[in-house]
């Protein structure tokens, strides 16, 4: 139960922080520079991502097949989730 609320409080870190990085974005955008929420999305994906594999991986290691899979599928799906934001 405990890494369900540090996964959530994880997620809802890096949609803060893409979002932050989008909203600066918007007063600076002048189509040369790449911008600052696309490298905040990629580096939220491989965080969330890897937290994915590495920690419901080693659930699953560790035989606790339920927790596991949980932790996989929240950080996966926060992973897709931060992802859509900087492509939308």
């Amino acid at each position: 139960m405990v890494l369900l609320v540090i996964d959530f409080m994880l997620i809802a870190w890096s949609v803060y922080g893409v979002g932050m990085a989008g909203w600066a974005d918007s007063y600076e955008s002048d189509g040369v520079a790449p911008s600052n929420a696309s490298r905040a999305a990629a580096q939220a994906l491989w965080l969330l991502g890897g937290g994915a594999v590495l920690t419901g991986g080693g659930l699953l290691v560790l035989g606790w097949r339920i927790p596991g899979i949980v932790q996989s599928v929240v950080l996966g799906g926060g992973a897709v989730l931060v992802s859509s934001l900087a492509a939308g």
